[in-house]
């Protein structure tokens, strides 16, 4: 067995001869704990809140969408759209138009976007996993399904036929706004709603439903302008090569978004927020392994003697380094582990358990993700063996001298 390591296992497992060392060396092998479960901990919460914020994005976004690069109007002639269909990979697509539009109903005003979906976009999105109360888009042009927020900033009633909601956007072309006869100025359909949807707050407070006939209406559209081209893809794809195969189809500049694209926002802020709280608890761990230097200083201080028997028995001064820097290696990693597997313990429970709460009925979201527990005990080992190569190079010709003397 290696010297350096056997004398660093038996100072790590046996009692120092001073109380006050053996009370340091167990508080910071605590700090290890504690530090190491914390930051899985935390790392684990955020990686279920990124899965809890991005699920409901998935509610509402499709595999992938097509955009015009340049204008808001996108051609879909009927045998661009049959190419489209009869590509292998796509299973459904669906054209849809957005717009930004004026709502009034009962004497309330709101602004929102109206997004008009053709009878194949139900296929792209769960619609029935959203619906809050009512049903969604039927036959009828005369339809929408509103969001929650929408609903409520307006008092909207739902299949309330005597109160109909007024949809209004500006007409086309460069001429102000008449303020006299503002109806004039502006394109408009009255419609009721059949339903209302909840997604998240910033979706249900964005949009409001109605058919593609009637936002083409509304908006002036001919039967082969859209806004864009939702698309659902069949199972394991090479979402690369169906890109390639939607441009060669268009003789115009398109964007073709995935879901992650389309979310990118939300993806950075939350890998930002991650990030920042990363580094803050790494700091706090830092901090915390200021104890392991200097119980690992105490401890040689405390085996000057012993440092001077083994020296005189032929000993190296990097030798007996060693055996500092092995000891406190081992406690910081032997620490990390465990404070890891209790961070693994909790979070399993709250998995299974939901041992927290952020509201009641909602457990905190937590996710056990391989890269977390790769991370924390990576972040303990590398700042563990740092601050005890620190703390083992307080051996010198200096103390040896002063154990001699």
């Amino acid at each position: 067995m290696n010297f350096s390591y056997y004398i660093a296992r038996r100072y790590l497992v046996s009692k120092n001869g001073k109380n006050a060392i053996n009370i340091i060396n167990i508080l910071s092998f605590i700090i290890t704990i504690v530090g190491t479960a914390a930051l899985f901990i935390v790392l684990s919460g955020f990686s279920g809140l990124k899965s809890f914020s991005t699920e409901f994005s998935s509610y509402f976004d499709p595999d992938l969408k097509i955009t015009p690069l340049n204008g808001k109007v996108l051609e879909i002639p009927l045998s661009r759209k049959r190419d489209l269909e009869n590509l292998p990979g796509i299973t459904v697509l669906s054209a849809t138009i957005e717009e930004k539009a004026f709502l009034h109903y009962d004497g309330k005003n709101d602004i929102a976007y109206i997004k008009g979906v053709d009878g194949n976009y139900d296929q792209i999105i769960k619609t029935d996993t959203i619906l809050l109360q009512g049903n969604w888009l039927g036959n009828s042009n005369l339809q929408v399904v509103a969001g929650a927020g929408i609903a409520d900033e307006l008092s909207l009633q739902v299949d309330n036929y005597s109160r109909l909601l007024q949809i209004m956007v500006p007409k086309p072309g460069k001429n102000a706004i008449n303020a006299l006869n503002y109806r004039d100025s502006f394109s408009q359909i009255d419609v009721v709603a059949t339903g209302t949807f909840r997604i998240n707050e910033n979706l249900d407070s964005k949009y409001i439903f109605t058919t593609i006939t009637a936002a083409r209406k509304l908006l002036n559209y001919n039967e082969d302008q859209a806004s864009s081209i939702e698309i659902k893809l069949a199972q394991d794809v090479d979402e690369d090569q169906i890109r390639e195969k939607i441009k060669n189809l268009f003789n115009v500049p398109i964007v073709i978004k995935n879901r992650l694209q389309m979310n990118d926002g939300l993806y950075k802020m939350l890998n930002s927020e991650n990030l920042a709280v990363y580094l803050i608890f790494t700091l706090v761990l830092i901090i915390a392994l200021f104890n392991v230097v200097g119980s690992i200083i105490m401890m040689i201080l405390d085996k000057k003697q012993n440092l001077k028997t083994l020296l005189d028995l032929g000993a190296s001064v990097s030798s007996l380094r060693k055996i500092f820097f092995i000891q406190g290696s081992l406690m910081t990693v032997s620490g990390g582990l465990i404070g890891l597997l209790i961070g693994v313990v909790f979070v399993f429970l709250q998995i299974k358990y939901s041992l927290l709460y952020i509201a009641p009925g909602l457990p905190y979201p937590f996710e056990m993700v391989l890269s977390n527990i790769v991370v924390a005990l990576g972040t303990i080992t590398i700042l563990g063996v740092l601050a005890s190569y620190i703390a083992s190079r307080r051996i010198n010709e200096g103390l040896l001298a002063q154990a001699k003397a």
